[in-house]
Parts: C-alpha cells; sequence; structure tokens
C-alpha cells in the first residue's frame, strides 16, 4: 500500500512465539495497525503452530525456527514476543542488539537481575523494550489518571486492588507454569501483575509492602494465593489480593479519594462503562458531572498499546511500559515475595544486586513452603 507524503513509515514486525495470545491479541493489534506496521516474519518451534499463524496471517509471514535466524534474515524495526517467561530476556536482549525495538507478554522477566541485563541491552543498543501491561491503556484508564493526578478527585487515601480468578489442575498441567525458573512465580507475576500495575499507574510510587502468600490448592512450587498490604508515598494505603482460587472470577480497583470514589470492575479487559465515580456528600453535582466519561471510547488493549509504542517509535522517544516505570512494577513484585517469604516490611529501593530476591522472585527458597503452612 502507498503512504501519504510525510506519513511514517511501515514498522517491519516479526512476531516470536505463535501460539494463543500471538495470534489472538497481537495479531489484531498489528492488523488495526496495518497502515503503519508490516508483519514480514513470525517464530515458533513448533512447525504445526508455526503454519497455522502463517496460513491465518498470510503467505507475505516468513517462517522460523530459531529466533537468531529470523533476526539474521530478516532485521525488524520490532520484534513482538510471546513466549513462556524463562525465554523473554534472552530473546529482548538478542533483538535490542539486533537492532529492533520489543513489546514482549508480561512478565518482560523473571526477576530485577535479568531486567536490568535488558536495561544495559537497551543502553548498547540505543532500541527500548516496553512489556504488555495493556490495562493502563484506553480511554477510561487515561481518564481516571489524569482526574487522580491533577487532584480533581481530591487526595487518594485508600484503595483496593483485586484480581480473584480460577485456574484449575489442567491449567498448570502445563510444564512452566507455576515453577519458578521458568514462570517466575504464581498469580502475582503471572495474573494479579496486570491490575497491581495499573494501580501503580494510577497511584505513582509505592513506598512500603508486607504481604502474606501461600499454597493452598494447587501442586505448584509457586504460590497460588498472596496478599499484600501497600503503603503508597503520597500516603495512601491500599491492600492488594492475587488469587487464582476464585470461582466467581473478577479484577477490580477502588481507590478512595478525599472527594470521591474511582472504581473499575471487569475481569480482562476496560471500556468505559466499566469505570465508575462516586462523589463525595459534600461535591457539588455540577462539579461530580465534570468527571464523566470522555467522548471516545477506546477500550484497554495490546492494540492501544501497540499504538502508543508507535507513537514513540516515530518521535525516536522512550516507548512507554518500558525503562523505570515498568521496572517499578517487577520490583513491587519482587517486595511482595519477600515480604511474603521474610514476613518484614520491604521498602522501595531495598532490593538490590546482592539481595537474594534481586536474583529471583523465591530469593534463595525455590523450595518454598509458605510460612503460614509450615
Amino acid at each position: 500500500m502507498s503512504l501519504p507524503p510525510g506519513h511514517p513509515a511501515r514498522r517491519r514486525v516479526a512476531v516470536v512465539g505463535t501460539g494463543a495470545i500471538v495470534s489472538g491479541s497481537h495479531l489484531a493489534a498489528l492488523t488495526a495497525h496495518a497502515d503503519r506496521t508490516e508483519l514480514v516474519a513470525a517464530v515458533d518451534v513448533d512447525v504445526e503452530r508455526l503454519d497455522a499463524f502463517r496460513n491465518l496471517a498470510g503467505d507475505q509471514v516468513a517462517g522460523y525456527t530459531s529466533v537468531e535466524s529470523m533476526l539474521d534474515a530478516v532485521r525488524p524495526d520490532l520484534v513482538l514476543i510471546g513466549t513462556p517467561p524463562s525465554l523473554h530476556r534472552e530473546q529482548t536482549v538478542a533483538a535490542l542488539k539486533a537492532g529492533a525495538w520489543v513489546l514482549c507478554e508480561k512478565p518482560l522477566t523473571l526477576s530485577l537481575a535479568e531486567y536490568d541485563e535488558i536495561a544495559a541491552a537497551e543502553e548498547a543498543s540505543g532500541g527500548y523494550a516496553s512489556v504488555i501491561f495493556q490495562h493502563r491503556y484506553g480511554s477510561g484508564a487515561e481518564h481516571a489518571r489524569e482526574l487522580i493526578a491533577g487532584g480533581e478527585l481530591g487526595a487518594p487515601l485508600v484503595a483496593h486492588c483485586q484480581t480473584t480468578w480460577h485456574r484449575d489442575a489442567a491449567y498448570y498441567a502445563v510444564p512452566w507454569r507455576g515453577r519458578w525458573a521458568t514462570e517466575g512465580g504464581g498469580p502475582t507475576m503471572g495474573h494479579g501483575i496486570h491490575q497491581y500495575d495499573l494501580l501503580l499507574h494510577l497511584l505513582g510510587a509505592w513506598d512500603e509492602v508486607r504481604a502474606m502468600a501461600a499454597r493452598l490448592v494447587h501442586d505448584t512450587e509457586s504460590e497460588d494465593v498472596s496478599t499484600a498490604l501497600v503503603r503508597f508515598a503520597n500516603g495512601a494505603l491500599a491492600t492488594v489480593v492475587n488469587s487464582v482460587l476464585s470461582p466467581d472470577e473478577v479484577s477490580r480497583i477502588r481507590i478512595d479519594c478525599a472527594d470521591a470514589t474511582v472504581e473499575l470492575t471487569h475481569l480482562y479487559g476496560h471500556r468505559n462503562t466499566d469505570w465508575a465515580y462516586t462523589p463525595a456528600p459534600h461535591v457539588p453535582a455540577a462539579r461530580a458531572a465534570a468527571w464523566g466519561a470522555p467522548a471516545a471510547d477506546v477500550p484497554s488493549s495490546h492494540t492501544a498499546q501497540l499504538g502508543g509504542l508507535l507513537d514513540a517509535y516515530d518521535a525516536g522517544v522512550r516507548p512507554p511500559g518500558s525503562g523505570p516505570e515498568a521496572r517499578a512494577t517487577l520490583e513491587f513484585a519482587a517486595a511482595l515475595y519477600k515480604a511474603a517469604f521474610t514476613g518484614l516490611p520491604v521498602r522501595s529501593g531495598e532490593i538490590r544486586p546482592g539481595d537474594p530476591f534481586y536474583e529471583a522472585m523465591h530469593g534463595d527458597h525455590p523450595d518454598w513452603a509458605p510460612k503460614e503452612r509450615a
């Protein structure tokens, strides 16, 4: 297709991993941004899965069974990674060294140490690696953040962040799930991370975490439920719950500010109608009416996040969902695990090189038995 004069070039994109998340969410995002992207290559070690994806994506997509051979042959501008978590660091670093930017499924890495390896690769290459935190994106989240950051709702005071989902034994029969070395943890890393990333996005820097975690049902190495108490730098207090034991599934964030409560209730994605604002009794109706949803309804999605990354690529600036802001979310996960393992509060910035929880989410306790059940 031809582009109008002055229009940014279409970015040549490769995908690594062609399972459900790539063939669904990532392919839909690329299709939505077809005027800005061209999918040129796909990588998967499973040839049948790779062929099925290429049949779905189109004949123009070259197939490869190794990341290295694809990078050597194609030299894409952007690499989308949807493989199991233990492969993310190696594949992201390889793509950066080849001159590509990266958009990778969560978690970007299994530890802060691995994250800092990627940061070093970014600096050496001049490229950037973003992690998929699609719940930050969309008109509802942007609107809520603007209201909170601008003080329109008053000072944030109390918050609740809830990811209560259900996963059965068949889900954990996939060999890499529920293992420290391949998933990095349980629902704290693989499920609830989306919601508490959005909580951090809305409330800003966290200061202190106290936590508990347990294996109550599943035969896994890592936890199947965790809870945390959080103090934010702005003084707000929050609870965070991450569970895969909950038959009535819901994702919820509630923030009580001095002048209003803002609440998001959804499951795997949100629209404007999933956000609710309840004014305090002293707030005039006209002021509360101004908090209404924006006219455009942009759902939270991979499509919304990819658009933000492409904007950054065109501008030559660091994309959202990368660098220190993405590291802060991973640091929160490490702090929650450290607090759960040790029974002690953990402060922001405490986990540094030399700390066992810098190297791995389980610290030096890979055979952890939850403290409260030992």
